[in-house]
């Protein structure tokens, strides 16, 4: 058994599930306002359900770890 109380196997088997916009600025160490800068200037991968922001943290890790994180602006 894993310390999470589930063995590994398990908890791969888990979907992933969607972050907010304060639990993804924990994530990363950043406060919430950057995260709403960074949606509309630097592209970051969100996704919005009604009035809330919900993010999966594998997209915001590959978007971090391909260097867009560190784009000055948001190009489509």
């Amino acid at each position: 058994m894993e310390p999470l109380g589930r063995p590994i196997a398990e908890r791969c088997l888990m979907p992933e599930r969607w972050l907010s916009v304060d639990e993804i600025a924990a994530h990363l160490g950043v406060n919430p306002d950057t995260i709403y800068k960074w949606i509309i200037r630097k592209g970051m991968p969100a996704h919005k359900l009604g009035r809330l922001w919900k993010f999966m943290a594998s997209e915001v890790d590959d978007w971090v770890r391909t260097g867009k994180a560190g784009q000055n602006e948001h190009h489509e």
